[in-house]
Formats: C-alpha cells, structure tokens, sequence
C-alpha cells in the first residue's frame, strides 16, 4: 500500500501539517523540519499526492497543450518538446486533439473540467479566435506558431511567415528560375495567406518573371501528391515553393511517378525542416523553422503568465534560413 503522509509525520518526529508545508511550494517550514521531512519521505518511498496538493495550492499545475493536424509528423517533434519542457518545469501536459475542431468553446468547457492552470495552443492553422477565446475566459494562453501581428490579443511565439516567403521566393530567383509557383496548404490557414503573400509581394514587379498560385486541401503528404499531380497536367513552372515540408514530399513523390526528376525538371523549396526533409532519400531544399526556439519561448511566455496575471500580450519572432540540399539547382 501507498505510504501515508502520517507514516512521514511519525518517522520524522513533526506534525502532519508540517509534511504538508514541506511539500507545498512557497509554505512557510523551517530548514530543519523540511530536512527531517525529506529524509522520512525517501526512507519510506513518500510521494506528495499532486491532485491533494492542488486544492491547498489552488493550482494543478495542468496545462492545456492544443494541437492539431495530427498526419504531420512535425506534431510529434512538437508534441515531444512541449511534454518534456513542461514537465522539465514541474508541469502536466494536458493534450487536446483539435484536429477539424471548429468550435472553442466545446475546448473551453473541457479545459475548465480539469482546471489547467493555463493554456498553448499548438497551431499554425487554427484560427487566432481559439487561443482569444480561452484568454477572455481569463485562462493564461499562448499561441505558438501562430501569427505575427502589431497588436497582439494574447501571447504569441513563431515566425514571420510573410519574411519566409521572400526568402523562398529569394532562393528561387537565386538559382535562375524564372518560372515560380506557390503550392500552399489551406487557403483559409493563417500560415498559408501569409507564405503566399511573402512570396508574391516578392516576385511582384520583376521582368521576365512569371507566378503562379495552387493550394492543397491540408497540410499533407496526400494533398501535396494530389496537388503537383494536377499541376503535372496543366502548364507547370520550374520550380515551386511548397508551404510546408510534407507538402513538398507529397509533390517530390508525384513528379518522380511522373518520370519526371527533381530538381533537373522541377525545384522544390519546402518550410519547417522536420526531419524528413533530411532523409537521403528525400534531401527537400527548405526553409528552416527554429521549432525547439519557439516551443522554449511559449512554455516562458505561459509560466509568466501565470505568475503574473494580467501581462501585456507580447510577440516573439524568431529567425529562419534557408537550408541548401538536393531538391534546387545551385545558385548562379
């Protein structure tokens, strides 16, 4: 049977009021009782029971971790990273799947049940009212991945997704293509309208040169395939700027099955650099997301949140860069 805090008490000659200020963060305990506790507890094989601790602390230490699109393999790198630098800090994981949620306040509801202590919402694609929804309740939130704005309404730690698509489209015009397509995700995704507007804004303007515009279903192996196997029918450009890796893969996949080659027909630029994208087999030219930056940044962002209530929302933008492999010609 589970070791009872009285058992603890009696061994180490003190109260059990005062094993239970020894195991609650910012009670009052002298050194000595906490010393005289703590070797109890490890001679006994004593654990604090968290769920009891939370109701004298009125925190859980719960956070509420919002992801989605769940066919990405990105998500387990940043499902991994979140759980073990949450947990690095003394926290709990709560996952949510809101993979095609369209409703937060169903997700409101639900964090409430468990009390999380505060919220991040995982997301490139989900819309910014989710993440708005939960701070209006008054739930601490951050939204990495999400959209770089000037006047922020919660927390937000990501990239510049309008600056990556110039540098996509800079790489391209780099390598003497003249011919440029885009191949976003979904155009109603946040990510995608911002990639596609770096990109054009980009090529706007330039002689000789010549742009198109495609969007896939979802951010997905499928749709990037099903995608470039349209286009592979119509008038194709030289190369293209996929908005996302697995979108590149699914499109590198259909132009190979089409006898065609890359990048000796066709370049391929994707955006994150999941691992993937170095598979010798694949080798996908992309622009790297400094993903284990961002995550760092949101769970800070969210611990300050909760220690200090009511702080200003604040943006953090990190930096990306191109990353040269297979999938483009050389530059000229």
């Amino acid at each position: 049977m589970a070791v009872t805090l009285r058992e603890v008490a009696a061994l180490a000659g003190v109260s059990r009021s005062a094993v239970s200020r020894a195991f609650t963060e910012g009670a009052s305990v002298s050194s000595a009782t906490r010393a005289k506790v703590e070797h109890a507890a490890r001679k006994l094989g004593y654990a604090p029971n968290a769920l009891a601790s939370s109701l004298t602390t009125g925190r859980t230490k719960l956070i509420g971790l919002i992801v989605n699109n769940f066919h990405n393999p990105l998500i387990l790198e940043v499902c991994d990273l979140f759980t073990r630098g949450l947990q690095d800090r003394g926290l709990r994981p709560l996952l949510v799947n809101l993979t095609d949620a369209t409703d937060p306040g169903a997700t409101l509801r639900m964090l409430r049940q468990y009390s999380v202590d505060g919220v991040i919402v995982a997301s490139s694609t989900l819309p910014s009212g989710f993440a708005e929804t939960f701070s209006m309740a008054g739930l601490p939130v951050v939204h990495a991945f999400g959209r770089k704005t000037r006047t922020p309404k919660v927390h937000v730690a990501g990239i510049d997704n309008i600056a990556c698509g110039r540098m996509a489209a800079e790489a391209l015009l780099g390598r003497g293509y003249r011919r440029l397509g885009f191949l976003g995700g979904p155009a109603t995704a946040t990510s995608t309208q911002d990639r596609a507007e770096g990109f054009l804004a980009a090529l706007r303007d330039r002689a000789g040169i010549s742009v198109s515009t495609s969007f896939a279903g979802a951010y997905t192996y499928d749709a990037g395939r099903a995608e470039m196997a349209r286009l592979l029918r119509a008038n194709l450009a030289e190369a293209y700027f996929c908005g996302d890796d697995l979108l590149a893969v699914g499109a590198l996949s259909a132009i190979r099955e089409s006898g065609r080659a890359v990048p000796r027909d066709i370049g391929l630029i994707g955006l994150n650099d999941m691992e993937m994208a170095r598979w010798q087999n694949i080798g996908l030219t992309t622009i790297h997301q400094p993903v284990g930056q961002i995550i760092d940044a949101a769970i800070k962002l969210v611990v300050a949140s909760i220690e200090v209530p009511g702080l200003p929302p604040e943006v953090q933008i990190f930096d990306c860069r191109v990353i040269d492999r297979q999938t483009l010609r050389p530059p000229t």
